[in-house]
């Protein structure tokens, strides 16, 4: 089973790291080059514990549907979001957030298990595991610039 763990500091509050990371409306912002949107479940606002969301994007180059659910949250310093339907076999993906002296310190751990056994092993090997990688570091980013932008107020996430 791969792993990708990211650590990304961010100088804002947690509280407000923490709703940017379950924010629909950003999650989808993050992922617009892939034209990730959110079609079923919960679609905007704040995710919370029990809810789904179900997301359809081209990745890859094929168009794909994931449904996820929030399994586990602890505001504002832990929520696990789990796959329930879509590509992967198994994706869990835990958000840790601990506060620093200039911030926020983000953790993602990621963990998924790709179908097809020895092909999606090797899938994993060639391009897929990158790939994830990567689109969880635009999903920072975007995370990033928002929580440390002056016209996010604290404890006001509204996205």
């Amino acid at each position: 089973m791969p792993r990708i763990e990211l650590t990304t500091v961010i100088t804002a509050p947690i509280e407000t790291v923490f709703d940017l990371a379950r924010s629909i409306d950003v999650h989808a912002e993050s992922q617009s080059n892939h034209g990730e949107r959110a079609v079923a479940g919960r679609t905007s606002g704040l995710i919370e514990q029990g809810e789904e969301v179900t997301w359809e994007a081209r990745h890859l180059g094929m168009r794909q549907r994931l449904t996820s659910r929030i399994v586990a949250m602890r505001r504002p310093i832990y929520f696990r979001d789990s796959m329930v339907r879509g590509a992967f076999s198994t994706m869990d993906h835990d958000h840790i957030f601990e506060s620093s002296p200039t911030g926020t310190v983000m953790k993602d751990v990621f963990d998924y298990t790709s179908p097809l056994g020895l092909l999606g092993r090797v899938a994993d090997w060639l391009f897929l595991k990158s790939y994830m990688r990567r689109l969880l570091e635009e999903r920072n980013q975007v995370l990033k610039q928002r929580a440390e932008s002056p016209s996010t107020r604290p404890n006001s996430v509204h996205v």
